[in-house]
């Protein structure tokens, strides 16, 4: 998808109460500004259509102050412990003009804790939370619930800015809004092909050199692979992989599966919807990891290894292959290993496949709408349009690159007409990690009610092993094959996610049983048979009939 400079919008001045606010369109690029042009009305289902938005100028004039609810971000956490203790979003309000109340929610307590919130009846302005995939019987039900706000009416009325994106953007507006045509939260989008990528196979590139080996394609060369680095490096744990919170959590998107024409997940095959781990193809997959667990070639802790354990097994040379990220895989790890050995390389392998030339079927690809750190407003909120336009800002040329680059001359400087990231990001003084220390000035390297842009991930990886990887890992047909963002009904939500909650806990326990060694392969007719008995064709019609929808949007 190639970008589109978000031009500037003539601004003009309106003033509504207590409110001042400034109208400008953004996109993530690297490119020049279009011309400048006026939002259109907006035609989609259940928006009503209406003159393009009024102008506004930032920061806004006002005496109220927000309230905000949301989860700290994941790379903060051990560096600050709220939203307003944090550079990025104290700036924010200044440069807003908007005063917010933050309640900072720690990380990964965010279900539970909205559970709360939700019963207290004192719901906050502004609530950041992924209501398309985590909220029960999805957003049209939080909506009719009184929870969250229908935002069509005032996106037309205040929000010039992600209007005029949304219909510049019409694959992006057809994920951001319900099968009815509600929009009902302040979109994360990335706003580049090469930033929905960013998550593959990684292996020690130099062992494969001291070893004679090509970087494995074929699961016949991984096995080959790590059979010599256990045999020959002293590899305990060859192949191992973060098992928290969900084992072989990152095999969702294909990684080892996909070679066997199949994923963890719900997925379509010549058009038919298919859920993976009931397919034959998975059978292979269990059998094939069952032997190399047998043959020690993968951690023997598969199921709890976590984080820093992973730290420790690349620190010691036990581990020489995984499935990670980029950014917060490579980027961790080789700084890790380069310590032990000055010649230590970690690079990304292509997806594997089962014949060599094959192209992967799957593979981690993200959408450019991804609902994770998008902000609803509460339909209790008092102050509607205060937060519709503080919102709005993240949107606009000033907020996008601010929301992306921090403050010029603090987090970035423009060199040439590039936006160069300062040591303050890239050398932090305080020796935090780069992806700490952005988080603390930044909100490009994690979801928001923004538009990415891709000179951010274009710095933040800045090793050319991590920006080789993210090329490498780009090359699978997952596009054939992967779902779009769907929508069940609030009531199809409902039996779904009473569905999944035990496939999936079955399926959790079977595959480890299984490669474990603790269940027999042979079993596997048996568990196909109850994952049918817990209804998983039930969940496969809810999910065409969901598709059908989306694709008449």
């Amino acid at each position: 998808m190639k970008q589109k400079r978000i031009g500037t919008a003539l601004a003009a001045t309106l003033l509504l109460g207590s409110v001042t606010a400034a109208c400008s369109s953004n996109s993530s690029s690297s490119g020049s500004s279009s011309s400048p042009s006026k939002a259109p009305a907006s035609t989609s289902p259940g928006a009503s259509a209406s003159a393009a938005p009024a102008a506004a100028t930032y920061p806004l004039k006002t005496d109220k102050t927000l309230t905000y609810w949301g989860e700290l971000p994941g790379n903060l956490v051990g560096v600050k412990s709220s939203h307003a203790d944090t550079p990025f979003f104290q700036e924010w309000q200044k440069k807003t003009g908007v005063p917010i109340k933050f309640t900072t929610v720690p990380a990964n307590q965010g279900k539970e804790q909205l559970n709360i919130l939700l019963a207290s009846g004192d719901l906050p302005d502004m609530i950041e939370y992924n209501f398309t995939n985590d909220f029960p019987g999805g957003p049209e039900k939080a909506i009719k619930d009184g929870y969250i706000l229908r935002l069509n009416d005032v996106i037309d009325k205040w929000a010039p800015n992600l209007k005029k994106y949304l219909k510049e953007h019409p694959e992006v507006d057809k994920m951001a809004k319900t099968d009815s045509g509600s929009y009902y939260v302040f979109p994360f989008i990335r706003g580049d092909d090469y930033l929905k990528v960013f998550q593959g196979p990684i292996v020690r590139k130099d062992w494969l050199d001291e070893l004679g080996l090509p970087v494995p394609t074929t699961i016949d060369e991984w096995y080959t692979t790590l059979k010599a680095f256990k045999e020959k490096k002293g590899a305990t744990a060859a192949a191992s992989f973060v098992g928290l919170p969900r084992p072989l959590n990152e095999f969702g998107n294909g990684a080892f599966l996909g070679a066997f024409g199949v994923t963890r997940n719900f997925y379509t095959d010549n058009g038919t919807i298919k859920f993976g781990p009931m397919e034959p193809g998975y059978k292979e997959f269990l059998g094939t990891f069952r032997k190399w667990y047998a043959e020690g070639l993968l951690d023997k802790n598969l199921a709890t290894v976590d984080t820093k354990a992973m730290d420790a097994n690349f620190a010691n040379g036990a581990t020489g292959a995984t499935v990670g990220n980029a950014g917060g895989g490579i980027g961790r790890w080789q700084p890790i290993v380069e310590a032990k050995n000055a010649k230590a390389q970690l690079v990304g392998a292509p997806y594997p496949v089962k014949t060599k030339g094959q192209i992967a079927p799957f593979g981690q690809k993200d959408f450019a709408f991804a609902p994770g750190g998008s902000v609803a407003i509460s339909a209790k909120s008092k102050n509607i349009e205060l937060a519709v336009r503080l919102l709005d800002y993240g949107y606009s040329d000033e907020g996008h690159m601010y929301f992306n680059f921090g403050a010029e001359g603090v987090s970035y400087k423009m060199e040439n007409g590039y936006p160069k990231y300062t040591d303050l990001l890239m050398k932090n003084p305080d020796k935090l990690a780069p992806a700490q220390a952005m988080s603390m000035y930044i909100r490009a390297n994690y979801n928001g009610p923004y538009v990415q842009d891709k000179r951010y991930i274009e710095q933040y990886l800045a090793l050319p092993t991590q920006r080789d990887a993210v090329t490498t890992w780009q090359k699978t047909d997952v596009d054939k094959h992967q779902l779009p963002p769907i929508t069940p009904t609030p009531e199809e939500s409902s039996e779904f996610a009473k569905i999944m909650t035990d496939v999936n806990t079955l399926v959790d326990e079977m595959t480890l049983k299984i490669i474990l060694g603790t269940e027999s392969l042979d079993n596997f007719d048996q568990y196909v048979s109850k994952l049918k008995s817990l209804k998983i064709d039930r969940a496969i019609e809810i999910q065409k009939a969901a598709l059908d929808r989306y694709n008449k949007r």
